[in-house]
């Protein structure tokens, strides 16, 4: 049997989920013993006790129906009610049409029906109250109505048990609250380090808490430390390779730009050519480790790449800035995030001749977006345009320059680092490609 539409309706949270493991056996222990204990004990002490006051009203009923006159039977009755408590009146009238009970008052039905079983002449039997009970019986002397506490027929107080079973759970429920959440405190810590560090954020981190928690947060730290370990030997050989090829490059180039004749230009566009290549390759391979988070102002940063493009000579126009009232303070790697819309702005100028920059600030997301004219990119074909050393169709690449396929992996590398995404759309405006950097605040 399937319980997949139970998920629906079950917490999110772990706190939801421990909480529910908590209270249900509570609860269920609670309605367990309600019905095994409440309505097997006290059902039937409650009709122990009516079938005694049954003898009572029983006497007292004979009593009455056994004298001439309605004097005597008044006599004889306060003679006998008066000793066991009871208020008779004889003759009483109007009598009630029917019986009146509590809807709650589930004992009442138990007296009721134990009433008239013992007694045939027994009328309406009222019980309006927790301290009161009345019945009416038929006799020979006209309609007779009995008055006594409710005490003598009914269990007294049986709602202090469901009391003390509520206190008694809420406050067994809060003891152990207290201590699940101690032991969920350290696997939310963990959680939330590892959500930082999908950010781009190294905090600080101590396992703690329970031994398997503990080898979990020893397993995040290990593989933390292997991750940078393992980022830094990267950056550091493709910028020793970077560097080592430089010179040589260099002087190869001062040596061709000696010699003269038609077969050099191609030769220097060769050479400018991988220099452009382990340009590329170095940004690829710093680009998640380039500075430290800090808080930036994103509208700054944005026009500050704008007015660097412009003085380049590049087409680059403002486009919306939208804040939403949210805080301008956003943790960034400012010179990661400046090298990315660097690098969609370059993009879209490659394959357009006009870009547009937009900033989105909101509480919950920061988006850099750049839009072009150019001819743009088919959603089938953006999955791959943002992977590593992919080029497209030559149709889009002809007449655009030596790129190596890494402009927007950086970017979407970039994004990532930062907890967010490249995201590829069409420009409703410009009509070419819309590149987006989404970060998550």
């Amino acid at each position: 049997m399937s319980f997949g539409w139970l998920k629906r309706y079950m917490p999110r949270s772990l706190y939801g989920r421990a909480a529910l493991i908590l209270i249900l056996p509570v609860i269920t222990l609670q309605l367990a013993i309600s019905v095994v204990f409440i309505q097997r004990h006290f059902e039937g002490v409650t009709e122990q006790m009516t079938r005694t006051m049954v003898l009572d009203l029983r006497l007292l009923l004979d009593a009455v129906n056994a004298a001439d006159t309605v004097e005597d039977a008044q006599a004889a009755g306060d003679a006998i009610a008066t000793p066991l408590q009871l208020k008779m009146t004889l003759p009483d009238g109007p009598v009630p049409q029917a019986g009146m009970r509590r809807w709650y008052d589930f004992s009442g039905i138990v007296v009721d029906r134990t009433l008239k079983t013992g007694i045939a002449e027994i009328g309406p039997v009222m019980l309006p109250e927790d301290s009161l009970a009345v019945l009416w019986f038929d006799t020979v002397h006209g309609p007779m109505s009995v008055e006594f506490r409710r005490s003598r027929v009914s269990a007294s107080n049986p709602h202090q048990l469901l009391v003390w079973m509520v206190v008694l759970g809420g406050f067994m429920t809060l003891i152990a609250y207290s201590f699940l959440r101690n032991q969920l405190r350290p696997i939310k810590r963990l959680a939330a380090a590892a959500a930082e560090y999908g950010r781009g954020r190294v905090v600080p981190y101590h396992p703690s808490g329970a031994n398997e928690v503990r080898s979990a947060g020893h397993a995040f730290l290990d593989m933390r430390n292997r991750i940078e370990r393992q980022t830094q030997t990267r950056t550091m050989m493709l910028s020793g390779v970077s560097h080592d090829l430089r010179t040589p490059l260099t002087r190869l180039r001062l040596g061709l730009g000696m010699l003269e004749g038609d077969d050099v230009a191609p030769l220097i566009r060769d050479v400018d050519d991988m220099q452009h290549l382990l340009d590329a390759f170095l940004d690829f391979a710093r680009g998640d480790a380039e500075g430290d988070a800090e808080p930036v102002d994103p509208v700054a940063l944005a026009r500050t790449v704008l007015v660097d493009a412009k003085r380049m000579g590049q087409s680059v126009e403002m486009g919306e800035i939208i804040t939403d009232g949210a805080d301008p303070s956003v943790m960034l790697r400012p010179l990661a995030i400046r090298r990315a819309i660097e690098n969609l702005i370059g993009n879209a100028l490659r394959y357009g001749g006009e870009a547009r920059l937009s900033v989105t600030l909101s509480p919950k997301a920061l988006v850099f977006g750049v839009e072009d004219d150019g001819p743009g990119i088919p959603a089938d074909q953006r999955e791959e345009a943002v992977r590593p050393f992919s080029r497209l169709d030559p149709a889009r690449n002809q007449d655009r320059g030596s790129g190596v396929g890494l402009g927007l992996a950086i970017v979407s590398d970039i994004a990532r680092v930062h907890g967010g995404s490249l995201r590829l759309g069409d420009s409703d405006d410009l009509g070419g490609l819309k590149a987006e950097i989404v970060l998550a605040r």
